[in-house]
Order: structure tokens, then sequence, then C-alpha cells
């Protein structure tokens, strides 16, 4: 058979030619960590003379860390180099619902909407209809335009060598090419269970592990950064992988 009958399997993923990859997991407003895990690879590469890198974000970078805010002006800043990527994920799209939709018993208002809101300024009552909408006006004058601007712009995929990425998974038995955005942000079960492999690996976030989590067909790199104080990026050089992790 060939490689496009079996799919590629982990062990023979590889970055694109002279490219070295990072893909960071979800952040949840851990702007401490963040900006730990983008001195790391400036370190590294540096070190290591690498002339050509891309790091990726896979999403959820607001809510339930302590600053949504900080970590969206550190990537609109840090996304402006042709080597930074960050995709969208199923928080950062809730945070954008919310303030066209206030609905108190939504992903925003119900799991750590209240801190993303705090670190705009804002104090988020999620107890009752009422409550919501008046905090709501509030938060929509105080996200600015380019934050709202940038979580709407964000892509939900990327292709790079024998990888794609994205926030949460992709369903099997779809091409990679015709996945939906529900999917892409939200899927879990019937991507984690598939033991297939597809035509890239996929490297995601989006379901917390106490450890980077490697199969044959995929890799999860959400370590829970937000309580568990640690962030963790997968790194591909050739067909040399490993983690790097800051925090702890």
């Amino acid at each position: 058979m060939t490689k496009a009958d079996t799919g590629i399997h982990w062990l023979d993923a590889r970055a694109p030619e002279g490219v070295r990859l990072y893909a960071i997991g979800d952040v949840h407003g851990r702007l401490d960590l963040l900006t730990q895990m983008h001195a790391r690879i400036d370190e590294e590469c540096a070190r290591d003379g690498v002339a050509n890198r891309l790091v990726v974000h896979l999403g959820d970078y607001v809510d339930r860390g302590p600053d949504s805010r900080g970590v969206i002006d550190c990537l609109i800043e840090a996304c402006r180099r042709e080597d930074m990527i960050a995709l969208a994920g199923n928080h950062d799209i809730g945070l954008l619902e919310f303030l066209a939709n206030p609905d108190p018993h939504g992903l925003f208002a119900q799991y750590g909407g209240v801190q993303t809101a705090a670190s705009y300024g804002v104090d988020l009552d999620p107890g009752t209809e009422d409550a919501v909408c008046r905090s709501c006006e509030h938060l929509r004058r105080a996200v600015p335009r380019s934050h709202q601007e940038f979580i709407f712009s964000l892509p939900t995929s990327h292709v790079a060598g024998d990888f794609f990425f994205c926030h949460a998974g992709v369903m099997p038995g779809v091409p990679l090419d015709r996945q939906s955005t529900r999917d892409l942000i939200w899927i879990r079960d019937r991507f984690h269970n598939h033991p297939g492999l597809y035509d890239k690996v996929i490297v995601h976030g989006h379901t917390p592990v106490r450890e980077p989590e490697v199969m044959p067909n995929r890799v999860n790199v959400d370590t829970h950064a937000f309580r568990s104080g640690v962030l963790t990026a997968l790194v591909v050089d050739g067909a040399e992988k490993r983690f790097l992790q800051v925090g702890g």
C-alpha cells in the first residue's frame, strides 16, 4: 500500500524541510506561561541556529485563567510575524457569541467568562438573564474592537508537513479539507476513539490531559495550563519530535 492508502503514522511524520515546528496547547488566560513559552522558543532557536520556524497556537486563549486580555494583546503582536499562527478555539468563539447573544447558560457565562470579563475590568454576574445582559453591555464596550476582529479572523486549521493542526480534532471519514468548523473546535469522543490513521497526524488540544498524549494518529498538548500551571508545546524538527514545557 502507498502512504495515501494507509495514512501517516506519528513515528513517520515529518516537519517541512528546513522548518522547525512548535504547536502550543491551550493557554486559557495564562499570559505568564505564554510569555515564558515564547521566550523559551526564541532561546532554543537562537541557540540551535534555527533559520526557519513556525509556531502554531492551538486555540482557547481566553476564559478561566487570570489574564485573557493580556493573552490576546500578546498574540495580536506576535502574529504580526510570518512565523506565528493562532488558531481558533471553542472558548475564543464563545466570547464572540456571548457579545452577540449574552446567554446566561452558554459556554462563556458558565465556563470561565467571569475571569475573562474581569481581565477587561468588567464584573460579570451570571446569576440571572437580566444581570448577564447588563454585564454584556459593559463587556461590549470594554473589549477592544481589535480583539474582536482578531478572534473573528482566526483560522480553524493549518497544515504543515505531515501535520494537521486544529483546536479539538477532526471527524473521522471526512477529508481534512472538508472538516466543519464545529468539529474542528468542539469534537471529542468520535475523534479520540478512532483508531485509523489520517492523511496527516492531527495535533490538537481542547481535552485536558496530565501529560502530552501521543497516539499513532494524533497528539494532544492541552496540559490544563490554567489549573496545572504547565503549558506544553510539541516540537518537530525533521522526523525528531519532543515536548517543551514551561511552568510547573
